[in-house]
């Protein structure tokens, strides 16, 4: 079992920056795939961005080029660093983590979710 918690949302305007992170619990963090989706008001839940074991990633065209994603598997987190934040990036952001799976950016791809954390970007 995985419990994950992330931190780090907030209200930010339009051209700013916030870093989410992810602290995961157990002693596999550093073989799961982890990946970050969003939320919006009465949209489905969508792929950010996700990072595999080895440390590759992939990115939603939307976030290319403004989002980075990294782990630190000995802090067993992961980061999201958001920069050049747009209106449309509202939504709660969440962090989840799967066994390797070709389909990274669908959700059923993953086992364990956190809560979930709300980024604001106000225009």
């Amino acid at each position: 079992q995985v419990q994950l918690v992330e931190s780090g949302g907030g209200l930010v305007q339009a051209g700013g920056s916030l870093r989410l992170s992810c602290a995961a619990s157990g002693h596999t963090f550093s073989t799961y795939t982890m990946g970050w989706f969003r939320q919006a008001p009465g949209k489905e839940r969508e792929f950010v961005a996700a990072i595999r074991s080895l440390g590759a990633t992939y990115y939603a065209d939307s976030v290319k080029g403004r989002f980075t994603i990294s782990r630190d598997n000995a802090k067993n987190t992961v980061y999201l660093q958001m920069n050049s934040l747009k209106p449309e990036d509202t939504a709660v952001y969440y962090c989840a983590a799967g066994y390797y799976s070709a389909s990274y950016s669908k959700p059923s791809a993953y086992n364990y979710w956190g809560q979930g954390t709300q980024v604001t970007v106000s225009s």
